[in-house]
């Protein structure tokens, strides 16, 4: 008769490191980086676009362009529209990293509320 038992429980292989660093660690880490490098990106564009807005209203001013309020509403609806499609790819791209997509989806959270 072979009797075949286990050696090691669920519970022992669900917390030893080499399976916490691959599953929980490393994904956590790769989402606040990219967490972090989205929302310098986004204050960076940000601060450019409104430079160049800035740049438009004083142009208008002296009259060298003509700007409509429905063509700058419409900019900055299709740049928000933009923005939220990038956030939207790079969290559901986090999420499949690990099997369940929790660490890497809140590792990006930590690391865009960080930057």
């Amino acid at each position: 008769m072979s009797n075949n038992i286990l050696q090691s429980s669920p519970s022992e292989d669900l917390f030893s490191s080499a399976f916490l660093f691959g599953n929980v660690g490393a994904p956590f880490v790769i989402g606040m980086a990219v967490g972090y490098f989205a929302k310098k990106m986004l204050r960076i564009t940000l601060f450019v676009s409104g430079a160049a807005i800035v740049m438009l209203f004083v142009a208008e001013y002296y009259g060298v362009v003509n700007i409509s309020d429905a063509d700058l509403q419409h900019a900055a609806n299709s740049a928000t529209h933009a923005a939220k499609t990038s956030g939207d790819f790079l969290v559901g791209r986090l999420s499949s990293i690990t099997s369940k997509g929790v660490s890497g989806v809140v590792g990006f959270f930590a690391g865009f509320k960080l930057g």
